[in-house]
């Protein structure tokens, strides 16, 4: 154990169930194939509980699992910068914002700046929470850099606690907007399915129907509009996985509109005249990201216990791409 340095740490969830530490591993760890993983296991460097551990060893709940390399990690020191952001609400607790498509929300390979925690450090730069050197001051729930909408940052460990609590006990209310391609064979339903990181492609997540890979996953979605090849629709989350309505989505058949990982940049519906084609590529141009928005945000405020409820306005660049199929298929209810 000696000249071995910290890299990763994790505390099993207490209500994990029996899983080989290489397959928890692969679900938390991206750019990590099983088969380095399973190096490092034999190798002694993987720890559990202060012990080295096999691939095969079962993780159990409230286990401190520990990831060990030769090497020191390499440590970036973050910088405030004066970012413009979108605050919605704010008071000594907590600050609510609606996050533009294509901001990052916390620092990590491949974006170490020009995130909303870098926002964040120099908004709150009087805080004692955002004066440490946590890469994720305050964040008790996240947003991918291409979904705009809304997002709660806690200012004090207190509040921080509270609400990252009730993301955990799923009392908050999540509703999203989206785009997806066709029209969904039941107008509401619910997406029950386990999501991990996908065997083939590490930086996309997969659902997993069967089985204890993954994480336990529901969303329910109802239609709100139908434009004859793709559909609007409302997504509430039940839980919070990484990319769970892109994953779900995708696993049923609705790809989100213009989601590069999940297929959804293809036609996938409609014709094969060339004038429906440039109408669609048109639509990727004006909408150069997934179609999907955080519209509503509900939780109980830390301090005075009120039920705090936002709601946001979709963008501008779904709106626009929203409009223009209303014109090309005469939308209808």
């Amino acid at each position: 154990m000696e000249n071995l340095y910290e890299h990763h740490k994790f505390v099993v969830d207490s209500g994990q169930t029996p899983l080989r530490i290489d397959l928890f591993l692969l679900d938390k760890l991206a750019d990590i194939s099983r088969s380095l993983i399973q190096k490092a296991a034999k190798a002694d460097s993987i720890v559990v509980n202060n012990k080295p551990v096999k691939a095969n060893y079962k993780v159990r709940p409230n286990d401190i699992i520990t990831v060990m390399m030769t090497y020191p990690k390499k440590e970036y020191t973050i910088e405030a910068e004066n970012i413009p952001i979108n605050i919605v609400y704010e008071d000594d607790d907590l600050i609510v914002i609606n996050k533009d498509a294509g901001m990052v929300v916390h620092p990590a390979v491949g974006n170490r700046t020009g995130t909303l925690i870098h926002a964040l450090l120099y908004h709150l730069k009087d805080l004692p929470l955002f004066q440490n050197d946590d890469e994720r001051p305050g964040l008790v729930h996240r947003l991918d850099k291409n979904t705009s909408g809304l997002l709660v940052v806690a200012k004090n460990e207190f509040s921080k606690a509270h609400l990252a609590k009730q993301f955990y006990d799923r009392t908050t209310h999540r509703r999203y907007n989206a785009l997806v391609w066709g029209s969904l064979k039941e107008p509401e339903g619910t997406v029950i399915g386990n999501i991990g990181r996908s065997i083939k492609d590490r930086k996309v997540m997969q659902v997993f129907p069967e089985g204890d890979f993954g994480k336990h996953a529901i969303t329910h979605y109802k239609t709100l509009k139908e434009f004859t090849y793709i559909s609007m629709i409302e997504c509430r989350l039940e839980t919070g996985r990484t990319h769970q309505i892109r994953a779900h989505m995708k696993y049923l058949g609705h790809p989100i509109f213009n989601d590069k990982e999940y297929g959804g940049d293809i036609i996938l519906k409609g014709t094969t005249f060339t004038k429906y084609k440039q109408f669609v590529q048109n639509c990727f141009k004006e909408l150069p990201r997934q179609a999907l928005h955080a519209k509503t945000l509900g939780f109980t405020h830390p301090k005075t216990g009120e039920e705090m409820m936002f709601n946001s306005e979709l963008p501008n660049d779904m709106q626009i791409v929203i409009d223009k199929w209303g014109k090309y298929t005469g939308g209808r209810e």
